[in-house]
């Protein structure tokens, strides 16, 4: 399979119609209807369902994706090399909603003070995701709360700690406490995150009665429980960096007591190479680490 022909594959997707990607990608009609044919004949499976409008079927879904990934990589190595000469890459670095993300900002505008070319890609989503993106190499860096399994990465802990509290509508008659309290989470209905390695330290925190909570929902990250909590209808268990941006005047937050806190590390793939502008923010971020870190 070749890299060109999955470029033609994710023109045809993003089009829906085999004429107007060919006139995308200025090559013939039948021509690019042949790649197409070539390439559902090489994966021995059906790509698209034909009409009006090109569809994918599982397959091409599926297939999609891992273009997507595939091209994502291809492309990130040749900015990697073509760097060397002016610095002028991209760096991609995945985190959720953590306080410790506000280091970033700083350490980023010093860096491109030095590298004013290099561009920055930022990605969101639960850490198990992101761990995933830094194993097939689509991202650089990745900052993760603990307790998460760092035996694959080499990773700097960081000073900021996570509080964890409850979210909850600005009307719930919890939010005139000053912190929450394990009794308070008695029989009202909590949603917290799925990350089980997290979900373990609450039960920790909480004790033998865990068996007293409604905890019926969970999420991978706080913005999809945002519409359930902003509706009243149940709580969320979460950490304070989360919710920082969301409306105050419709949500709030308490910490819980006594406060149960995590730490957080940023983690990248070991034997990292100080190489090309990844590298170079390496190095940055090492000469700045008494600044941000517990080290």
């Amino acid at each position: 399979m070749e890299f060109k022909t999955l470029q033609y594959f994710l023109a045809v997707v993003r089009e829906e119609n085999i004429s107007r990607a060919a006139e995308v990608l200025h090559i013939t009609q039948p021509a690019l209807s042949r790649y197409m044919s070539q390439l559902e004949e090489e994966l021995g499976t059906q790509l698209f369902i034909r009409g009006r409008h090109l569809t994918l079927t599982d397959a091409g879904i599926m297939l999609r994706r891992r273009a997507e990934e595939v091209i994502s990589l291809i492309e990130k190595i040749e900015n990697e090399f073509e760097e060397q000469s002016e610095m002028d890459g991209l760096i991609s670095i995945g985190a959720g909603g953590l306080n410790a993300s506000r280091m970033l900002p700083p350490i980023i505008e010093n860096f491109r003070q030095k590298y004013p070319k290099v561009q920055f890609h930022f990605y969101t989503n639960s850490a198990e995701h992101i761990k995933e993106r830094i194993e097939q190499g689509l991202l650089d860096f990745g900052l993760l709360m603990e307790p998460i399994d760092v035996s694959k990465y080499d990773y700097i802990r960081m000073k900021e700690k996570e509080k964890w509290g409850l979210l909850m509508r600005v009307d719930s008659p919890l939010a005139v406490k000053p912190y929450i309290t394990k009794e308070d989470l008695y029989g009202i209905p909590l949603m917290t995150t799925d990350r089980v390695s997290v979900q373990k330290e609450f039960e920790n925190w909480f004790g033998d009665e865990i068996g007293k909570l409604d905890i019926f929902m969970t999420f991978n990250i706080i913005t999809n429980a945002m519409m359930f909590v902003s509706s009243g209808l149940n709580y969320a268990l979460t950490i304070e960096g989360a919710v920082n941006m969301f409306d105050k005047e419709q949500l709030t937050f308490r910490p819980l007591y006594p406060e149960l806190s995590a730490s957080s590390v940023l983690v990248w793939k070991k034997f990292h190479p100080n190489f090309g502008a990844a590298g170079k923010f390496l190095e940055h971020l090492k000469s700045m680490r008494k600044n941000y870190t517990n080290i």
